[in-house]
């Protein structure tokens, strides 16, 4: 199976998982409800985010919002797009980092489109340390800033090596 299905059948299980979770989380709890998974550290929470990461620019003016959080991300799938079919032959992590990261756009702007606003539930704390609630989608993206940063280093490195043994 090449580069490009393997993809999009990730593209598509990410997609079709974060929605699934937030239709769940919808129906089952109210908004503002916690649930303790792992009492002191891990809890459900059904929280609506109007803004960016961690609620930034949530309740900025329509003129704001509507470009950052609808314009601005369907340009950049469509880049992703790009950039997964230009790397889907020579650089498979970043391939992978693209496409994860275009799942997790793809499933927050349909929350976006649909609701005007993005469900979190994963809700991460420490005593009074306290993470902003997250998705699947959040974490793929996540995952994929991940992958690129090591991909970075990594590549680095390799170059560096060659270079090294060259000389």
């Amino acid at each position: 199976m090449n580069m490009i299905y393997k993809m999009c059948i990730l593209i598509s299980t990410i997609i079709i998982g974060d929605q699934a979770t937030k239709a769940i989380v919808q129906q089952k709890f109210y908004l503002g409800e916690t649930v303790p998974v792992i009492e002191g550290l891990f809890h459900f929470t059904y929280v609506r985010n109007p803004g960016a990461a961690f609620g930034m620019f949530g309740y900025s003016h329509d003129f704001i919002r509507i470009p950052l959080f609808f314009g601005v991300p369907v340009i950049a799938c469509l880049w992703l797009i790009y950039l997964i079919w230009t790397t889907r032959n020579t650089h498979k992590i970043q391939c992978l980092a693209y496409s994860l990261i275009f799942a997790g756009a793809v499933g927050n702007l349909i929350d976006r489109f649909s609701m005007n606003y993005v469900v979190d539930f994963l809700d991460f704390f420490y005593k009074t340390h306290h993470f902003p609630a997250f998705n699947i989608a959040d974490s793929s993206i996540t995952i994929a800033a991940f992958l690129l940063i090591y991909e970075t280093f990594f590549a680095a490195k390799k170059t560096d090596d060659s270079v090294t043994r060259t000389v």
